[in-house]
């Protein structure tokens, strides 16, 4: 009989069903940073929920980074759609910028749940016909400050009050064609 490294080892034990779902978020968090496309999203998923062991699962991730941050700090998370949806939700690290650009589409962008090492995060949203949602958490407050609209609308319901102890200030700036930028806090 042969010695296995601890690597082989580790790569033929089963993978549980918690390790299936970290290992989508993984996936869900790559898509949302533009690292792999909607279509790879989906095969991958497919791979995961198939998959049996370790090695599996790794085959999946082999091209990422090993890194789960949403976007290294210093550089943007870019989110761009033209006529479909992109999620950027659950636990994923804020970056300083981030860029949505939705055409017809929509983007959901919701930081309940990330992690925000910033005092002010800036989002430059531009949206034709489309939508873009944010959802901040109850400690943020959103200032809109030089969006260029035309037909659309920019609701802001995020805007505080002057009792808040504001933990981050969300800036958003832009351009809204006939579509809607609406921000707002979670659900308590």
């Amino acid at each position: 009989m042969t010695e296995r490294s601890a690597g082989e080892l580790h790569g033929t034990l089963r993978a549980s069903d918690a390790d299936r779902e970290a290992m989508s978020e993984r996936l869900r968090v790559a898509a949302g940073e533009g690292r792999i496309t909607l279509d790879e999203l989906d095969d991958r998923l497919e791979g995961v929920y198939a998959a049996k062991t370790y090695a599996e699962l790794d085959a999946l991730v082999v091209d990422l980074p090993q890194n789960r941050s949403a976007a290294p700090d210093g550089k943007p998370l870019v989110l761009e759609t033209r006529s479909g949806s992109i999620k950027q939700v659950g636990r994923w690290v804020v970056p300083e910028r981030i860029t949505a650009k939705v055409t017809m589409g929509n983007i959901t962008i919701d930081f309940t749940e990330a992690e925000c090492r910033h005092r002010e995060v800036r989002l430059d949203g531009t949206c034709g016909s489309g939508r873009i949602i944010v959802i901040v958490p109850r400690d943020w407050i959103a200032v809109v400050d030089g969006v260029v609209t035309g037909t659309g609308h920019v609701i802001n319901k995020a805007g505080g009050t002057a009792d808040m102890d504001v933990v981050t200030t969300l800036l958003v700036t832009g351009k809204v064609g006939m579509g809607r930028i609406r921000i707002r806090y979670s659900a308590r």
